[in-house]
């Protein structure tokens, strides 16, 4: 696949997202012990694992970590370690669907993500890998679906899910709706809870850091209310008024650079 593909159509070069409507809380400190909602990690979605892989290098300058598969959705990533100015655990997921496996998840469930969505796979063809979602890191992930549920907002139940790593066991609960959705054009985070390893725990550091994830949304009353209700406070998550999606502001070994995704 060719550079440009990469390099153009879903990053920006010192480029920052207009027309900003406001941001979310005061600063907040903590790592993976906290008890405060954090935004936990972002989302690379790519047709093939490898060409995630290649615009990776291609696009951060830096090549990603070690993932691992996920038997539940037919899926398999990597990832990379991101700073950020609250000091919070934080990374950077590369994922795709896994050629070689077959869900445990059998249809018509789908896989999480939006990954079986016809539109996003033919968007991932034309345009290359690119920022697609976001996972917001909760203490109680029963009692926040609960409040979005009272916000009339489905974001599906919590899934129980684990995978092997070298220190232990990974174990986690995630929300994935039984269409896959990510809703609002992925600017509404998926929730996550885990178990009592990271991660971040193993991760080195990448020479990446996170500086604005800012989430677009063509009005953001109701985006703006679900997060009060999952209480984050973040000042690097930032709303746009705009079409449906969402941009994080990088700063890597290549410069500075601004990842934009607007759903199809």
């Amino acid at each position: 696949m060719a550079n440009d593909k990469f390099l153009f159509n879903s990053t920006q070069r010192a480029g920052t997202p207009a027309r900003r409507s406001g941001v979310i809380g005061t600063h907040c400190e903590g790592t993976i012990g906290e008890t405060a909602p954090a935004l936990d990690h972002l989302v690379i979605a790519a047709s093939t694992l490898a060409e995630g892989v290649a615009w990776c290098e291609q696009t951060l300058g830096v090549s990603p970590g070690p993932g691992g598969a996920h038997p539940l959705f037919g899926t398999h990533n990597r990832l990379l370690r991101l700073q950020t100015e609250t000091a919070q655990a934080c990374y950077l997921e590369i994922i795709a669907i896994d050629p070689a496996a077959t869900p445990q998840r059998a249809a018509p469930l789908a896989r999480w993500f939006d990954l079986d969505q016809s539109a996003l796979q033919a968007q991932l063809r034309e345009r290359g890998p690119q920022l697609v979602h976001w996972v917001l890191r909760v203490p109680d992930i029963n009692a926040t679906l609960n409040a979005w549920q009272a916000l009339g907002i489905d974001r599906g139940p919590a899934l129980t899910a684990s995978r092997p790593m070298p220190q232990g066991l990974l174990q986690w609960r995630i929300s994935v709706r039984g269409d896959g959705q990510r809703l609002m054009g992925g600017a509404l985070p998926t929730l996550i809870e885990w178990g009592d390893q990271h991660p971040c725990d193993a991760m080195p550091d990448s020479g990446l850091t996170l500086s604005a994830l800012t989430l677009h949304a063509p009005d953001t009353t109701a985006l703006q209310s679900a997060l009060a209700q999952a209480k984050l406070h973040n000042p690097a998550v930032q709303l746009c008024s705009a079409p449906a999606g969402l941009s994080a502001r990088l700063r890597t070994p290549r410069g500075d650079l601004t990842l934009t995704h607007t759903s199809p």
